[in-house]
């Protein structure tokens, strides 16, 4: 199990939790699996990363454009940030997660934890092992495509591709999780085919 901290839960809900990454444009990729630790001793919570946002640390505040200096220098990507260490201490990038499960010792369950994680826990980043232990089982699905309002669709396709990606057996896990979505969308096939294409490898 990986012990890479990557930010603090700022917000939490039963359903999904955002958290304030502890590094300026390092949040974990859309539909990457993160696990919140929580005060329970050996109960930790899963989610799906739906959204990611840098913006100003203060309320209402809003980033000033600093690619053009008053002089007339210009700026590009990257040397603003270079020329502006102090962007760092202005901004904050944080992302939110869909909570899809969680792991009570050695056991996971893929549905609702009883509680969720608490305002300035750890949140830490999945790697494959862990990535490929909780995806074992895809009861996860039904929560995720019928989660309102985040993009759902899309959110479950990323999340089977990094999962497929991160197993040896990849065309193996697609073609069953390509089964499981079948079961779901079984009266909406429309949707289904539109997944079906977004896991294709």
């Amino acid at each position: 199990m990986t012990t890479q901290r990557i930010g603090e839960i700022i917000e939490s809900s039963t359903t999904r939790f955002t958290a304030g990454a502890y590094e300026l444009l390092a949040a974990p990729s859309f539909g990457a699996l993160v696990r919140a630790v929580t005060r329970s001793e050996g109960l930790a919570v899963y989610g799906l990363v739906y959204e990611i946002r840098t913006g100003s640390r203060e309320p209402g505040g809003r980033a000033v454009v600093r690619g053009r200096t008053y002089s007339g220098r210009e700026l590009y990507d990257e040397e603003i940030y270079t020329e502006n260490p102090d962007l760092a201490e202005v901004l904050q990038t944080e992302f939110s997660a869909l909570t899809v499960g969680f792991a009570e010792r050695d056991a996971i369950h893929q549905y609702l934890p009883p509680q969720p994680p608490p305002v300035h826990y750890s949140v830490y980043a999945c790697d494959a092992a862990e990535l490929v232990r909780f995806t074992a089982h895809n009861d996860f699905f039904r929560a995720v495509l019928f989660a309102t309002p985040i993009p759902g669709d899309e959110l479950l396709a990323a999340a089977i591709r990094a999962a497929a990606q991160a197993r040896p057996d990849r065309r193996e896990y697609l073609v069953r999780a390509g089964r499981d979505l079948a079961t779901l969308l079984k009266d909406d096939y429309d949707r289904l085919a539109a997944l079906l294409r977004r896991i294709r490898p």
